[in-house]
This record gives C-alpha cells, sequence and structure tokens, in this order.
C-alpha cells in the first residue's frame, strides 16, 4: 500500500508547472503559447525574464529531488525496497511529462530528470550536470545537451552503482527525454534549433 499512494504522491508532485505557476506571478504569458510552447526554463528564458526562468528551472528540479528524497528518506520507517524508490524516481518524472493538473501537457523533463537525478544521488546528478553543462557551453544548444546527459545519465548510474532497480528508472527517463525530444532532433539536423537565450518571435 506505501508503495502505491507513495507513487502517486510523486506523480502529484511532478504535475505542479513551475513554468506556468513562475510565468503567472511574474505576469508574463504562458509559456506553452509562444516559442517551443514548451512548458520549461529554457522556453520561459525566451519571455526575456531570467528570474521566472530561473524559478521555473529551481522548481522543476526540486519538486524531482524532493520526491525521491522523501522516499529514500523514510525508506526503513514505511517498509520500502529499492523498487519503490524506482517508481517514486519515474512517477514524478512522468507527472511533469503529462501533468493531470494541466490537462496532461506538460514539459520536456529535463529539469526534474536532474532534481531526480540528485535525489538519487548528488554524484549521479553533478556527473550528469556537468555533461549538460559542458555541451550547452560548447554548441549552445539546450535541447543537444539534454539529449547528450540524457544518454550518459544511465552509463554513469551503472559505473557508480551498478546494476539496480534504480538504474531501469534512470534508462527510462534517458529514453522518454529522448523521446519528448523528436522535434529538437530533427531541428538540430537541419539547422533550425533554436539557440540558449534566443527570444521567442514577437517578444
Amino acid at each position: 500500500m506505501n508503495t502505491v499512494w507513495m507513487t502517486v504522491a510523486a506523480y502529484l508532485i511532478g504535475s505542479i508547472s513551475f513554468a506556468v505557476v513562475s510565468s503567472k506571478l511574474f505576469g508574463l504569458a504562458d509559456p506553452r503559447t509562444y516559442g517551443s510552447k514548451n512548458p520549461g526554463a529554457t522556453n520561459v528564458l525566451r519571455s526575456g525574464n531570467k528570474g521566472a526562468a530561473i524559478a521555473t528551472l529551481i522548481g522543476d528540479a526540486l519538486k524531482g529531488w524532493v520526491a525521491v528524497w522523501l522516499a529514500i528518506r523514510f525508506q526503513e520507517k514505511l517498509n520500502i525496497g529499492d523498487a519503490t524508490i524506482a517508481l517514486v524516481a519515474i512517477a514524478v518524472f512522468l507527472g511533469h511529462l503529462w501533468p493531470v493538473f494541466f490537462r496532461f501537457v506538460g514539459g520536456k523533463g529535463v529539469a526534474t530528470a536532474a532534481g531526480v537525478l540528485l535525489g538519487l544521488n548528488p554524484w549521479l546528478g553533478v556527473a550528469t550536470l556537468v555533461t549538460w553543462l559542458a555541451v550547452a557551453f560548447a554548441f549552445r544548444y539546450s535541447s543537444l545537451a539534454a539529449l547528450v546527459a540524457a544518454v550518459f545519465a544511465p552509463f554513469y548510474y551503472g559505473l557508480l552503482f551498478g546494476v539496480e532497480p534504480q538504474l531501469a528508472a534512470v534508462a527510462a527517463m534517458s529514453a522518454l527525454l529522448v523521446f519528448r525530444h523528436s522535434k529538437n532532433i530533427s531541428n538540430l539536423i537541419a539547422g533550425k534549433e533554436s539557440r540558449i537565450g534566443s527570444k521567442a518571435k514577437g517578444k
């Protein structure tokens, strides 16, 4: 029973779209109406409001971290196994991708995935974030950085901890991240992908 309610709770936490919430607080247009129409920090940044973008980034990452950290923190008390931790990790991520509070229209999950990885293990999160930053700094494409980091995340987990239930969750998140970036992959190949910091049309 604990596994069921913790998984549901994680999904509901993930369903909070900080891109939409932050945009409302900063008096901005709904991020689902401009740019890539993706409710995420990169698209919010296209509004020109760095504060809203940072708030979105922190909020989306924090919800992933909180869900996983709480599950690990109370693992022994609630008598749950590593498989439940893995379910919580993927549930909060799925909540971000398909949020029940926002008609199942969510973001691509990069920040939330980073929070989940940091929650599972700080070194895992740092290694993946460094990969993202290195690619983003070198090429100025957020999507490319996310794709490369997604590919490396399961490799880092396996290298650090071996084959565990959480590895399956990390691999599933990585696969979903690549899937959610399918349009970005096409744009990158065609040379049409927007670079980090570029403003949305009409802004």
